[in-house]
């Protein structure tokens, strides 16, 4: 049984093609593209017809290699979207959620609704780039798209509009809006109304696994293949990527590692109480009447625009040169707080490095190797504390932690993060979203009975690497230190 998994992260966008057979899976990267935002003036945007585009070229690759798949399912970032109109057509490019619309407007919207209300109705964290404050924004500067809108699709419900022709709001997507209502099951009315944002663009949400039309005639035309279903699968990638968490235990501590990281635990019930709001935790959607409680953390992001900065200045470093460079600098040196808003835009991130250090009085790190040791390991010492606040809020004790995506390609990454949590981390599978995208597909089709028996296959087909933690007094000491100077502790 093949299956299509389109994988889109913020970076760049995958064309997989699984087979299941025998309780094995195979996983085969057909085609792989950039996803770079355009900037335009003041305005950072995502190219989304080229995505589009790509996405058909995939399905050409897997035609003329492979054969076309049984179905199809797709998976990408969350909280950005776009508008489509009463003509079916996209009425502007999806705002990238780093564009500089939202500035200040969330502080704006708690003038109107308290974050108590808010939180109270959504169990969704605050950040600054929630679809809630993007909408805010265009109802201020752009009111017209609104009045004129007929549906809002979050970005993946937007490319399955584009393939099928069919329009359909996906569950755990719609949860990380920060207008869904988990208690009510529903879109939070209230909310919109309060904030003027016209509710009859947001349709009834459905599950992962939803068959929602096949290939449109337009397109099995364009690419001469046969048409083909399609399914909403968990169409969030951090979603995806929870389906693909190889845990033997049904208590397991995730962490999804790539340009965002994004650590919690699968919940049945949402954690909407005044603690997990002051911590600014989130309840997102998950897979199949589960909810993930976890945080966001900058993650690799900072390293990945240091990279950009000094290719920029004609220093071209790969992901693995800088890593050995940042082995080969002093320990412990220097601490950042990775969700410090100074990290948040794009930029010359070895500067704000810098300018983190001497405001908080540290060492100034010199070289890149020194300021890319301090990110990893602020990184992981971050992690050891979300974990820790993972545990007070599920109420539940982690023996280990899983680590999946690409991140884990970063083995001193993985053993830091083993080093300052004091214990293992197992860290597969690498291609955990679109692993999970393809296993929602089999459980629709009744290839897999549910998610357990799905995740029991998964441990069975790719290899789990596991780390001991080493030099746990030397982390312990550092993880105080870097508590203090980042006011965790």
């Amino acid at each position: 049984m093949s299956v299509l998994a389109f994988d889109i992260g913020a970076s760049s966008g995958r064309a997989m093609l699984g087979q299941l057979s025998s309780r094995t899976i195979e996983v085969k990267e057909i085609h792989r593209f950039p996803n770079d935002p355009v900037r335009v003036g003041n305005r950072l945007q995502w190219d989304v017809l080229r995505i589009y585009h790509e996405m058909k070229q995939g399905l050409l690759r897997a035609k003329g290699q492979h054969g076309l798949p049984t179905s199809i399912g797709i998976d990408t970032w969350a909280v950005d979207y776009g508008l489509v109109d009463r003509n079916g057509e996209l009425m502007t490019n999806p705002y990238h959620y780093r564009d500089t619309h939202t500035d200040g407007v969330m502080e704006q919207v708690m003038k109107s609704v308290p974050p108590s209300e808010i939180f109270e109705r959504t169990g969704i964290q605050f950040l600054p780039f929630n679809t809630i404050y993007q909408l805010a924004s265009i109802r201020q500067q752009k009111p017209y798209l609104l009045q004129e809108a007929e549906r809002f699709l979050m970005i993946p419900d937007l490319l399955r509009y584009f393939l099928t022709g069919e329009m359909a709001n996906e569950f755990t997507n719609a949860t990380t809006t920060q207008l869904y209502n988990p208690v009510s099951g529903s879109w939070d009315h209230y909310l919109m109304n309060s904030l003027h944002i016209p509710h009859g663009m947001f349709h009834p949400v459905v599950q992962p696994g939803t068959p929602v039309g096949s290939l449109r005639s337009s397109v099995t035309e364009e690419l001469g293949i046969a048409s083909v279903p399609v399914y909403t699968v968990a169409e969030h990638d951090t979603a995806s990527a929870v389906v693909a968490v190889p845990a033997l235990d049904r208590s397991f501590a995730y962490l999804s590692c790539g340009t965002w990281s994004l650590m919690g635990t699968e919940v049945e019930q949402p954690a909407i109480h005044e603690r997990a709001r002051e911590l600014n935790f989130t309840n997102e959607g998950g897979a199949y009447g589960t909810y993930r409680l976890l945080k966001n953390i900058m993650g690799l992001w900072i390293l990945q625009e240091c990279q950009r900065t000094w290719e920029r200045e004609g220093l071209s470093y790969s992901y693995p040169e800088l890593v050995k460079m940042a082995d080969a600098a002093p320990a412990f040196a220097c601490f950042i707080d990775p969700d410090d808003p100074l990290f948040l835009p794009a930029g010359d991130m070895p500067k704000r490095v810098r300018e983190y250090a001497a405001r908080t009085n540290q060492r100034i790190p010199q070289g890149e190797g020194a300021i890319v040791r301090c990110i990893m390991e602020s990184l992981a010492m971050q992690y050891r504390y979300v974990l820790d606040l993972t545990e007070e809020l599920s109420g539940q004790k982690f023996q280990g932690l899983h680590m999946v995506g690409g991140g884990i390609h970063n083995e001193t990454l993985c053993q830091w993060t083993a080093n300052a949590i004091g214990k293992p981390v197992w860290a597969g599978p690498v291609e955990g979203s679109a692993i999970g995208n393809m296993a929602v597909q089999w459980i629709a089709q009744g290839e897999l009975s549910d998610i357990w028996e799905a995740r029991a296959v998964i441990r069975e087909s790719f290899p789990v690497k596991t780390y001991e933690p080493e030099d746990t007094p030397l982390w312990e000491d550092a993880c105080g230190v870097f508590g203090q100077l980042t006011r965790k502790r």
